[in-house]
């Protein structure tokens, strides 16, 4: 069996979709002739970690850790938190309003910590992974990003040993939509831009989550770069399917939801319906299952909606999974970023596989709106567009009292797991 170094940041990994990626991935690479071999810090800092996932990888795979020394505790207190603040709300970059020491500190952490606040890692990690693969030589070895301080390890040790290399990119780096918002200076800006083009450049292939950050790296090197997409894992699935609760309406978002991504419309849209129609207003539950920035639930709030909220936190994968598939809407909220349109939000496809209706609002024309028409999963509404929205609501609530609110029938299978590991073993 041939084997695969995977070097990333998160494991064990938080809920959301796009980091589970490689555990998914773990689980079912020996089945296609493949042993992993993770590589991973001790002590990650981490916005939440869901111990359940681990339960997926297969007995004996061998998990290298090593400490990492992170600049976190200085960057709290530079916010005004505390170590027990750490993890409330999304991400500061996604604030709509900072203070003056959080935009202190967010240009001190992107003009500082080249590429990320992992970059201590990197040299230690070369040092230690050379005199690993001198000893348990392997066949390729997975960089896995953001952060991208893993690709930095990749690239030094395929120089150091020519071993196989492949990036993967989870989310891109300078066309991500935060790269503007980090107060970088105009020669860090132009630093990672250099950065990136050599990981694009050395890499024996890379990987792109989107068609459209597919095509954007492929016109910028000769190096192979493919599409392997996020997806869902049918064990995840297999149990039986949970009944819609009787006697509620539920819209449920699992997963993080960042305050630039705060659908202001749809708010006014369900207020709007709550003080028309009382059986509307008694029905209507809102789940939100994951980290919430507070600017989201103060809009809720001052829209009247407060007794309609269930804001529950933080859940385990598996009970995020069982809040999808008794949803009667699933809510697919996307960023007020134009860089935003070639992203493809790692829930998408666990919303697929729920078969529970999907309401995007973002971008009409982008990557996430393209995959909702071809699972024939769902659809998506720009920000503003209040009536389109009221009009799906007034169809949903209607099928709702009907009982026909039936689940969608599309063809997701080329997004399970399995086929994507398939995918994947190709390239290795």
């Amino acid at each position: 069996m041939k084997k695969v170094l995977i070097i990333t940041y998160y494991w064990p990994p938080t809920g959301g979709s796009g980091v589970q990626r490689w555990v998914k991935f773990s689980k079912y690479l020996r089945g296609f002739g493949w042993e992993p071999v993770i590589y991973t810090p001790e002590n990650p800092e981490q916005l939440a970690v869901d111990e359940s996932l681990l339960a997926d990888i297969p007995e004996g795979v061998e998990v290298l850790k090593r400490r990492i020394l992170e600049p976190y505790s200085l960057y709290r207190k530079l916010f005004g938190g505390s170590a027990a603040s750490k993890g409330e709300g999304v991400n500061p970059l996604n604030q709509q309003k900072k203070s003056f020491k959080q935009r202190l500190a967010v240009f001190l952490r992107g003009n500082l910590f080249f590429p990320d606040p992992r970059a201590g890692w990197i040299c230690p990690s070369v040092r230690f992974l050379k005199k690993y693969l001198k000893e348990h030589p392997v066949d390729a070895v997975v960089t896995t990003g953001p952060p991208h301080s893993m690709h930095l390890i990749g690239m030094r040790l395929h120089r150091a040993t020519g071993v196989r290399w492949i990036a993967d990119f989870r989310d891109p780096w300078t066309e991500m939509h935060y790269f503007k918002h980090m107060g970088l200076l105009p020669c860090t800006a132009a630093r990672h831009r250099r950065v990136e083009q050599r990981v694009l450049d050395e890499a024996d292939v890379v990987i792109a989550v989107s068609q459209p950050v597919r095509d954007d790296f492929q016109a910028r090197t000769k190096t192979p770069v493919v599409l392997i997409t996020n997806g869902f894992d049918e064990d995840d699935f297999a149990v039986e399917r949970p009944e819609l609760p009787a006697g509620r309406f539920t819209l449920v978002h699992t997963g993080l939801f960042a305050s630039d991504g705060n659908p202001l419309a749809l708010w006014d849209v369900l207020a709007g319906k709550c003080a028309e129609d009382p059986a509307f207003k008694e029905q209507l539950l809102i789940r939100l299952a994951g980290k919430t920035d507070p600017e989201i639930l103060e809009a809720i709030r001052q829209r009247g909606l407060e007794s309609n909220l269930e804001n529950l936190g933080y859940r385990p994968h598996g009970a995020c999974v069982e809040l999808q598939r008794s949803a009667n809407v699933l809510l697919l909220p996307l960023r007020q970023e134009p860089e935003y349109a070639k992203a493809l939000p790692g829930k998408i496809f666990e919303y697929l596989a729920a078969r529970r209706p999907v309401l995007g609002i973002g971008q009409e024309n982008g990557a996430a709106a393209a995959v909702l028409a071809d699972a024939g999963a769902g659809v998506m509404f720009d920000w503003d567009r209040t009536e389109p929205v009221r009009a799906y609501f007034d169809a949903a609530w209607e099928r709702h009292l009907a009982g026909t609110d039936g689940p969608p029938e599309g063809d997701i299978a080329k997004y399970s797991r399995v086929a994507l590991t398939k995918k994947l073993t190709l390239y290795l």
